[in-house]
This record gives structure tokens, sequence and C-alpha cells, in this order.
């Protein structure tokens, strides 16, 4: 897991985080996943792992500002979710989210990480092609609220030998960037 600057932290999410969670989740997505399947993952599905990025300054309380959640399955990490608290956005969290999650497919030795995205959700689709992740795929009518269609998107992290590298540049960019935040 990345150590990050004061006063963003990264740390495993837990069911005290839920009801922020929630609020998050019920800003971010059309059908928003139920409180109970969240409490699943963290307490039964032993597949599942899911990160909470909050700040936390002297004088207040810590605050959730995203989260991400992904399983491995055999030599694979498949991304499941990462949220932004929407009034957040932009600031490169949803980033660090992802940064962190390629930096722990590598702790785990895997090899292939996998997501699924909203065909019309360019920002995301964005994101992943800049961290080099590839179309491979079309799930039709994935999403059952839209019937929109998912982009299979991977990242092979056994075939570039350099990446682990470009993972570390983009850290120190992104840091950079997170030091100048005003939150």
């Amino acid at each position: 897991m990345l150590q990050l600057p004061e006063p963003f932290r990264l740390r495993p999410l837990s069911l005290s985080d839920l009801p922020e969670l929630s609020v998050i989740e019920q800003n971010s997505f059309p059908t928003p996943t139920k409180e109970k399947v969240f409490r699943y993952e963290l307490t039964e599905n032993k597949l599942a792992h899911y990160q909470a990025l909050t700040l936390k300054h002297e004088t207040q309380a810590e605050r959730l500002l995203g989260y991400a959640g992904f399983w491995i399955l055999a030599d694979e990490l498949h991304i499941s979710t990462i949220a932004v608290d929407p009034n957040q956005r932009g600031l490169g969290f949803g980033e660090l989210l992802l940064l962190n999650i390629l930096f722990m497919a590598y702790e785990h030795s895997l090899a292939l990480v996998t997501l699924e995205v909203r065909e019309s959700n360019q920002i995301a689709q964005a994101l992943y092609r800049k961290y080099v992740f590839d179309f491979v795929g079309r799930r039709l009518r994935y999403y059952r609220d839209t019937g929109e269609d998912a982009l299979l998107m991977t990242v092979n992290l056994k075939a570039n030998p350099q990446y682990p590298h470009f993972l570390h540049g983009k850290r120190k960019q992104l840091f950079t960037r997170l030091a100048g935040a005003q939150l």
C-alpha cells in the first residue's frame, strides 16, 4: 500500500466507513450497491480487498474521500469498484486509488489487472488508458440499470518489465499534485 503525504491516508476499508461510503455510492452510481453487499464483501468474501482514501486534518475528524475494491483470483486482480466523493472529483483521488491497486498487484505478484467500465464513462476510460490498460472485449448489456455495455480493459503486468518504473513516475507526479491540493 502506498504511503501518502499528509493529510491523506490509505487504509483498509472498515465497517465503520459504510455510512460515508453509502453517501458516496448514492451520489456516484445510477444503481448504488447496497450497504449489505459491502458488509458481505468486508466480512465474508475472502477474495475481496477494499481500500479507503481518507483526509485527516489535526482539528477535524477523518473524512472518507473515496474507496476502491478488488478481488484476487489466481494470478489476476479484478477491480470491482473505484469511487470518489463527487465534491472531490478532478483532484487526482481516483487516480491515486487506481495507482495504489496497481502497486498492490505487484505486491501480490499478479500477472494481470482487469476491470469493466461503462461504455459512456469516458473520464474513467481515459484514466485507464493513461495507465496503459487495453480494451480487450465488451460485455453486452452488462449494466442492468441501463442495459449499457461494459468495456473490458486489462493491463498485463508481466508483459512490460518497464511498467513498475512507469508507475513510480506516475506516483511522483501525483504526489506533487496532491501536495499542492487545498482541502
